[in-house]
């Protein structure tokens, strides 16, 4: 019995560290560096890019992450991971299975970009929400295609979530 305990309280103590571990991105980059948004609300979308000066970046979003990679345009990444759309666990984002498309909302995008670190886990998404899937180049390529259509979309939002908060503006609930 007490071995059973003792084993168990390990199995704790290591997933409860090792869990600690992978939100530490979180921990330093609190809110996307380009839109504001909590990055523990968006785990599982989340990006973490590693120069190879030693700076970093913690964005939301791959189209976030695109954003980034493109104003750095000097700077080699040497790491990119990317938030497991299941585990909220960063994974390495060239290795991840990705599925591109579906029924269910992208963030920053309206084509959705979910990466996973399972095959199967990515099959089982795109055989409930649709999609298909697509290796990393590929949706980093479709991440800048989409780069104006979204940038449209989060301008078009934010502009009607402000009118919204204007006192006496037709659409505030005042």
């Amino acid at each position: 019995m007490k071995k059973a305990v003792s084993i168990g309280l390990l199995i704790l103590l290591v997933t409860g560290f090792t869990g600690a571990l992978a939100q530490e991105d979180i921990a330093k980059h609190a809110s996307c560096s380009y839109c504001g948004m909590d990055r523990a609300k968006f785990a599982h979308s989340r990006v973490y890019v590693e120069y190879d000066d030693g700076s970093t970046v913690g964005t939301c979003s791959l189209h976030c992450a695109a954003l980034d990679l493109a104003l750095n345009i000097d700077k080699t990444p040497k790491t990119i991971q990317v938030g497991d759309y299941n585990t909220q666990e960063l994974i390495d984002a060239a290795q991840a299975f990705w599925i591109i498309g579906g029924s269910k909302m992208g963030v920053m995008t309206k084509r959705a970009k979910w990466a996973f670190k399972d095959r199967a886990d990515a099959e089982q998404f795109a055989q409930q929400n649709g999609g298909d899937p697509i290796m990393f180049e590929a949706v980093m390529q479709a991440a800048y295609e989409d780069m104006y259509l979204d940038t449209r979309m989060i301008r078009e939002k934010r502009k009607m979530m402000r009118m919204k908060m204007k006192p006496n503006s037709p659409n505030s609930e005042n």
